[in-house]
């Protein structure tokens, strides 16, 4: 099983799907179908476009993003250049990254010289699926940001075709979907209590443009005849159909303003009609599962988010970390206290600092050693116990 959590991941990867018998050569219309039926346009990924099912059960959101970005850049590279090298691919795919690279990103300087090709793109890929704000924004700002993430195969493909990236590519292209999706919203005749929230998100997201600062009046002014690309124009009108589905329809005048976008960008209106078909379905399928759509508030929503991150990351070091436990006795004695009463400062003092010089000999457990980390610290005490022997835990006879 994959663990994108740790290195090597892309490697093993590649080892389980093997190489492609068959190049696809149906792009880009199905190609396109295909991702978005995936979840991946719409920042809420269900399964892969891989020959090999993967299975995620115990993967967070942030490996699945990992893993989906990986595999849609792969497919993308064999459909342009047909070619399945798997090495040519990382390395293409690292000399883009650089190509991209923003200065105040500051992602090349993750990489260590000893660093292989696939461990520079495993980093890589790893700070790219992360918002550009701390635990608490990152887990508020979610589900946009994965959806953002199309703009890297857009570019990607931007960068096979003509061997390199305008410097302003994306930053024209994330103009357009802000400028596009705050234009929807603006055309909505019943704003919902999500429209703010849909903003906010929007801004924690995106790397080149403010969306605050975007003031365009009508689809004329935006100039969108930069984008020539089916893809592109695709994705556009895919995001603005998302925002417009946040107060769960899309009426008349929302659904005129789709056609009209399409007639600006000189798409075939049936893929407007398809577009908000398979939005509202994925979405109707799906809500209960995606954290945007179930928000209530941030401090519950971070919460949620924490907890999914620290049972997973219990669970796969639930071994190791039993066996740090049982040798420090103090500990196993206080764990096996708090499950029956409250434990006093003083023990609770204790049960944190002998916790945290566990978390320092754990890898996977080092997050708890982070800024922030302090804020998961007690959703990992509340499941510890959880782990132990039913002797240890009197309320569980």
């Amino acid at each position: 099983m994959i663990n994108a959590s740790a290195s090597g991941w892309i490697d093993k990867f590649f080892a389980e799907q093997g190489t492609s018998k068959a190049l696809v050569k149906d792009y880009p219309e199905s190609f396109y179908e295909r991702i978005r039926s995936t979840g991946f346009v719409y920042g809420h990924i269900i399964s892969f476009d891989t020959q090999k099912p993967i299975d995620t059960k115990g993967w967070i959101s942030e490996e699945v993003s990992k893993v989906a970005l990986l595999n849609t850049l792969y497919t993308t590279f064999e459909m342009i250049t047909q070619e399945s090298d798997q090495k040519v691919f990382i390395t293409t795919a690292l000399f883009f990254y650089k190509k991209i690279h923003p200065e105040t990103f500051n992602l090349l300087k993750k990489i260590l010289p000893e660093d292989n090709a696939s461990q520079s793109l495993e980093k890589l890929i790893n700070e790219r699926v992360k918002t550009n704000g701390n635990a608490f924004s990152k887990n508020f700002s979610h589900i946009v940001t994965n959806a953002l993430l199309f703009e890297d195969v857009l570019a990607f493909i931007h960068y096979l075709i003509h061997d390199e990236v305008p410097l302003n590519y994306l930053k024209k292209l994330e103009e357009a979907i802000v400028s596009v999706v705050s234009l929807a919203l603006k055309t909505k005749s019943n704003p919902s209590k999500y429209d703010d929230l849909l903003t906010k998100l929007f801004e924690a997201s995106v790397r080149f443009t403010k969306f605050s600062n975007v003031n365009v009046e009508n689809l004329e002014a935006l100039q969108l005849d930069y984008f020539s690309s089916v893809l592109e124009k695709y994705y556009l009108i895919d995001m603005a159909g998302l925002a417009m589905w946040s107060d769960e329809k899309i009426e008349q005048t929302e659904a005129s303003f789709l056609y009209e976008l399409a007639k600006v960008l000189k798409v075939n209106s049936t893929f407007v009609t398809e577009s908000i078909q398979s939005t509202d379905l994925f979405i109707e399928k799906h809500k209960k599962e995606i954290p945007y759509f179930n928000y209530s508030n941030p401090v519950k929503h971070f919460y949620d988010q924490a907890t999914q991150t620290v049972v997973v990351l219990i669970t796969r070091n639930k071994n190791r970390l039993l066996k740090e436990l049982s040798q420090s006795g103090e500990l196993m004695v206080l764990l096996a206290h708090s499950t029956h009463r409250d434990l006093n400062e003083k023990e609770k003092k204790k049960v944190k600092k002998q916790l945290l010089d566990i978390c320092k000999t754990i890898p996977s457990l080092t997050i708890f050693l982070l800024p922030g980390g302090s804020l998961l610290l007690p959703i990992l005490i509340k499941f510890i116990p959880k782990l132990l022997p039913t002797a240890f835990n009197e309320n569980l006879e």
